[in-house]
Order: structure tokens, then sequence, then C-alpha cells
């Protein structure tokens, strides 16, 4: 079995790369993140259609679980973050709470926070399973602001600052291995702490080391870069 690398939330477009008889190769439209989804998992439109769903401005579910009222009148459930403006296309009733992501700054630790205790799971990107790199980029997507998917990926955006002092809540944090390779993520929060995803998305304290675990005593990833993505 395949290691899963990302997901696709309801509503999330993605060009077809190689179809075979049960699976297809696909490119993420919005972080150009590439892997295999399930054929029968995805409905596919005609590039006039696709036009006209990103013209406008995307609308994210904003509820933990909402759902979708289909044709037949029963009900699917969506997740926090699924993107509910291209519904129509398939007679898709959104029933839930809805809005564009351009927000202010300070809404990423509200946003954050919603996904507190998460748990870990490789590839995933939402309350019920996410890992650092899926859940930085999803808090920034929900308020409105654009990530890649992988961690190397996000430390190479932004601007890089030169001390902690110099950071502001919703700033990005990178820390690397002992070989230097950049492998996780977290968000600033006020007053010297980190939200990020280890074991489960928690809280923990940040200085010039690194995040330091308060229930085990030590340090457990080791500070490489702060970026600062939004002004």
């Amino acid at each position: 079995m395949a290691e899963m690398t990302s997901q696709l939330l309801y509503g999330e477009g993605f060009k077809v790369l190689e179809q075979q008889k049960s699976w297809s190769k696909i490119r993420n439209a919005y972080d150009q993140h590439e892997g295999w989804v399930e054929n029968g998992q995805y409905h596919e439109i005609t590039e006039d259609e696709y036009k006209g769903l990103t013209s406008g401005a995307e609308e994210l579910s904003q509820d933990l679980i909402a759902h979708m009222s289909l044709a037949d009148q029963s009900l699917m459930p969506i997740l926090f973050g699924s993107i509910t403006s291209g519904g129509h296309l398939l007679k898709h009733h959104f029933e839930g709470n809805a809005m564009p992501g351009a927000k202010k700054k300070k809404n990423l630790v509200e946003t954050a926070l919603l996904y507190l205790n998460a748990p870990f799971l490789s590839g995933g990107k939402t309350p019920f399973g996410v890992d650092a790199s899926g859940f930085s980029q999803m808090v920034y997507r929900i308020n409105g602001y654009q990530l890649k998917r992988n961690v190397e990926e996000q430390s190479k955006e932004g601007q890089a600052l030169s001390f902690i002092e110099e950071s502001e809540p919703g700033d990005l944090a990178f820390f690397d291995d002992k070989e230097a390779i950049i492998n996780h993520v977290g968000i600033i929060l006020p007053d010297n702490y980190i939200i990020h995803v280890n074991g489960k998305v928690r809280i923990d304290r940040l200085d010039h080391t690194g995040i330091f675990n308060t229930e085990t005593n030590r340090y457990t990833h080791q500070l490489r870069v702060i970026k600062k993505i939004v002004q």
C-alpha cells in the first residue's frame, strides 16, 4: 500500500495526468502537488467550467463538519476548509457557514487554535488528522493566503527574520534535523509559544534553540529559520 502524501478536500480542482483502470495520477491546481486518487472519488468537469469556478473568490467552509445536500436529498459531510463555491456544478447545496478566505493576519492564530489536539496523520489536512505542513497550509488557506504543500517548499517562501523578537503571531518557524534537512514547521503564537503537530496539534515553548516540550522537559525540534509570509 502506498503512503498517503496529501489529501483532497471537497471542491479542490486538479488536472488528471494519467488515468489507469482504478486510479489516476493528478496534479493539484492549488499547490501543484502530485499524487494518485481513486477514479470513483472525483468528478470530471470541462475547461470552461473550471475557469468559471476559479474566476471568483473561493468560499471555504468555516464549520468543523458541514453538509452538502445532494440531488437525491441525501447529505454528504464535508470538513473545515472545504471549497463550497463549486457545489452547484454537481447540483449540491451547501448547508453551513462559508466565506471567502481573505482575512487579517491576526486571524491565523484563531484558526490554528481550532485544530488543537487534532491527531497527527501523515499527509493529512483536516482536524481529524493532519501533518505539520498540511496544518500550516490549511490555516493559511482558510485565511486567504497560499502556501505550498511540503515543509521544504514552504520554507522557501516569505521573508527570513534574524531573531524571534522580530516575529509576530502567525509567522512560520521551520526546524531541521541533524543533516540540516528542514523537516518541520509550526505557527508562532504570542509570548514565545508555538502551535505545531507533534503526535497531535499542540502548543509548546519556542526559543532560539527550538521547541521545548515542558511535559518531557526536553527540546524536540531544532530551530532553523523564521519566515514572515504575511506582512
